[in-house]
């Protein structure tokens, strides 16, 4: 009975929240579960009994129930409170032990059954001894990230946030404890390298299965993620495999999961129309997440940051921002701040991002080459004219000739009574950010010798190229996505982008590029022994900062770049590989 007052008085509020805020807060709302909402209270009761200092939120809706969910409630509401109602150290202490299970407890180590410690043919570009002892110790991490979903959860669902998954992962590692969406791409771009196949073709399996759960792939596989997904790469994971294994098998399981995930990413919320200049209308996608409450893993801070708001439907709009911002991968950046540093000015869903059009365009070239392979016709002749179609709309809308570089466009209030969005040359954002790069990583512009001599030029003068790689962005905010902190995918795709141009400055760039990131990862776990989420660029050997949260390490995709760049470009006996 406790428990069903507790859950009837959440969905209560909720109404009334929503009731109040329906003009200004557009969208849906994917509701969370109950598990999750009490974990939640939890998480409040913890930072209140505990304190700030090491206090991670994401721990404990990471946690799972030892008993059903409604004794576990009765009990957590008998604890007794003090007068500014925080409940007892030591009385939370005894609870957490007797109901609760450890975070890292619903995932368990599980052997790769394709890894073995030095793989044939291993990155044979790579001439330096002490290089290779490296790329292989890093190549050795694949065994430290690999887990399986343990027995219980598939026992007991119902008493974990975790999504169960059939087959064995690979996590980011630290505090990410379950599969990421976008990190896997980079992840499987390194066990490609390490010659796991197999371990390869399971996680891009696990991505197909949350399509046919939810209709998209999920943020992470934690049910508190089902209101948005990430960075949309799958098709490009699929291609990548089949280059190396020809497995036609995958290709056709996967092929209607990909048109369910395209459908998502080019419908309702994430699709809008805009007029360019010549008045010809273009369809681009954006950011939105169907959510506008404080994100679980992120409540108690969420909640606190929102505080400064004046009332709840502004408070409701920054949830969804935040949580769009999420979406996109660079959670959190001046990128989409309306006044930076101001974090309750963020307005993703009021930008038309250059890098999800950029991946939205691979998606359906690899969509399109990957229906030729299994002869369906209508599919490639649907997914090249869309492929075409979104070409043009990036170089009406995003293109600016004089910065040389790809834009975002913040859509402003100039559209029709039809939802038509006018494009004006002054909602160009004119700061430059590395995902002003990213479609360079697309053949369709890298091939383009004219655009990318521009391109290179305006990287080069930037600012954003430093010591030890690309910064993000050139405001140092306190963000982790802004400066001076450079991220391991936004290297990858720059580097490829520019190493597959036929133009020799570009190819030149790249190299230096790749010298640079290589040595700061290296001497980072020289000094260590751990590989990271994010580096500082402004020194080599520096790991990055900023944020909520510690440095993290691992690091899936920090590893899968290293491994992917010293496959594709090596490393010279000669070429010194300490800092300078």
């Amino acid at each position: 009975m406790i428990f069903t007052l507790f859950i009837l008085s959440l969905t209560a509020m909720n109404m009334i929240k929503s009731e109040t805020c329906t003009s200004t807060n557009k969208g849906p709302v994917i509701p969370t579960t109950p598990l999750v909402i009490f974990l939640e209270k939890v998480q409040e009761a913890a930072l209140q009994s505990y304190g700030y200092k090491g206090f991670d939120a994401k721990l404990y809706v990471d946690m799972s129930l030892k008993q059903n969910l409604s004794a576990t409630v009765e009990a957590f509401n008998k604890l007794p409170r003090t007068v500014n109602g925080s409940i007892p150290t030591h009385d939370l202490d005894v609870f957490i032990g007797k109901y609760l299970n450890g975070a890292d407890e619903d995932l368990v180590y599980v052997e790769p059954v394709d890894f073995v410690a030095e793989p044939e043919v291993f990155l044979p570009k790579v001439k330096n001894s002490e290089v290779r002892a490296w790329a292989l110790e890093v190549h050795s991490l694949w065994k430290n990230l690999s887990r399986k979903v343990s027995d219980h959860v598939l026992e007991n669902p119902e008493l974990y946030t975790l999504i169960p998954l059939k087959n064995p992962v690979i996590i980011a590692g630290s505090r990410y404890r379950e599969v990421y969406y976008w990190d896997s791409y980079w992840i499987i771009r390194g066990l490609l390298a390490s010659k796991m196949y197999e371990t390869a073709k399971g996680i891009v399996s696990n991505l197909v299965s949350l399509i046919d759960q939810f209709g998209y792939v999920l943020n992470g596989a934690r049910a508190y993620y089902s209101n948005r997904s990430q960075p949309p790469l799958l098709a490009a994971m699929i291609v990548e495999i089949y280059n190396r294994t020809g497995d036609l098998d995958l290709v056709r399981r996967s092929l209607p999961a990909l048109l369910k995930e395209y459908h998502f990413w080019n419908s309702g919320i994430h699709k809008v129309t805009i007029q360019d200049a010549q008045g010809s209308n273009h369809s681009l996608s954006r950011y939105y997440a169907m959510w506008n409450e404080p994100r679980p893993e992120s409540s108690t801070i969420d909640s606190k940051t929102a505080s400064k708001l004046p009332n709840i439907c502004e408070k409701r709009q920054f949830y969804r921002e935040l949580a769009s911002a999420a979406e996109s991968g660079w959670d959190f950046s001046s990128r989409w701040m309306r006044n930076e540093p101001d974090l309750t000015t963020t307005s993703t869903t009021s930008i038309l991002p250059v890098d999800l059009n950029a991946f939205l365009l691979k998606m359906e070239l690899d969509v399109a080459f990957l229906a030729n392979l299994v002869g369906d016709t209508s599919i490639v002749a649907r997914f090249t004219e869309a492929s075409q179609n979104r070409q043009r709309a990036i170089n009406c809308i995003f293109w600016n000739a004089e910065m040389g570089q790809w834009l975002d466009y913040w859509l402003g209030n100039s559209y029709t009574s039809e939802d038509i969005y006018k494009w004006e040359d002054i909602h160009q954002n004119k700061k430059s950010f590395a995902s002003n790069f990213v479609p360079l990583w697309i053949e369709l512009f890298n091939s383009d010798d004219i655009t990318t001599r521009k391109v290179v030029q305006s990287l080069e003068n930037s600012g954003l190229l430093q010591p030890a790689g690309i910064a993000g962005t050139l405001s140092n905010t306190g963000q982790q996505w802004d400066f001076p902190n450079g991220w391991p995918p936004v290297q990858h795709m720059i580097i490829e982008g520019l190493a597959r141009s036929g133009l020799e400055e570009a190819r030149a760039l790249a190299n230096d590029i790749v010298i640079r990131w290589i040595r700061t990862n290296y001497v980072a776990y020289k000094k260590t022994g751990a590989m990271y989420e994010k580096y500082d660029v402004t020194k080599c050997g520096a790991y990055g900062d900023g944020g909520v949260y510690a440095a993290q390490t691992g690091f899936g995709w920090a590893n899968g770049v290293v491994l992917a760049l010293l496959e594709e470009f090596g490393w010279p006996e000669d070429l010194k590989i300490d800092c300078y």
